[in-house]
């Protein structure tokens, strides 16, 4: 498959953890992952689609019925996702779904309670995307270090590029690929 080239007036979106971003044709997406998690979806027909970045599956506590939705939690993102799917007309049925991030980020040390935020984020991901009735296409999941994702909504394709964690030198970066189904 041959790789689109970028619209020239491309609006460049990066996102921070908690953040949800839903374009048109002239939209990239950024952002990079730890042990958070980001949810991908794209519309092969109308090309739109969106990413949220989460970093806990759900609230600590009860979410009070005036406080707004907060997208650092999953649940509470993938809401905010539907709700631009609704204003656009379209659902779940209708998209192509990703799927990236939950690496461990710490060394053995500190690793458990690491480990198990890394696990529950991707098992979030997966369970929001079955609920909700989307279908996965794809995923790069768990393992460790940090990963740098790129969603360009004009084509769907997703670029991905892993870096080890290490504890005091920097590992060389990886080239950009595409994830494998």
């Amino acid at each position: 498959m041959a790789v689109l080239p970028a619209p020239p007036d491309v609006l460049e979106v990066f996102l921070q953890p908690g953040e949800l971003w839903f374009g048109d044709e002239k939209t990239r997406i950024r952002t990079v992952l730890g042990s958070c998690v980001a949810i991908v979806l794209w519309h092969p027909q109308r090309r739109i689609g969106g990413m949220c970045h989460f970093m806990l599956p759900s609230r600590p506590r009860a979410r009070a019925g005036d406080e707004p939705l907060d997208g650092r939690y999953g649940d509470e993102a993938m809401e905010l996702l539907l709700r631009e799917l609704r204003r656009t007309g379209t659902g779940p049925a209708d998209y192509q779904a990703k799927l990236f991030g939950g690496g461990c980020m710490f060394g053995p040390r500190e690793g458990a309670a690491a480990i198990d935020v890394s696990r529950r984020n991707m098992e979030a991901g997966r369970t929001l995307l079955e609920r909700a009735g989307f279908r996965l296409l794809s995923h790069d999941l768990g393992g460790e270090g940090h990963r740098n994702v790129i969603f360009d909504v004009w084509s769907g394709d997703v670029w991905l590029r892993r870096a080890q964690s290490a504890p005091a030198v920097a590992a060389p970066g990886r080239p950009w690929e595409r994830p494998a189904s």
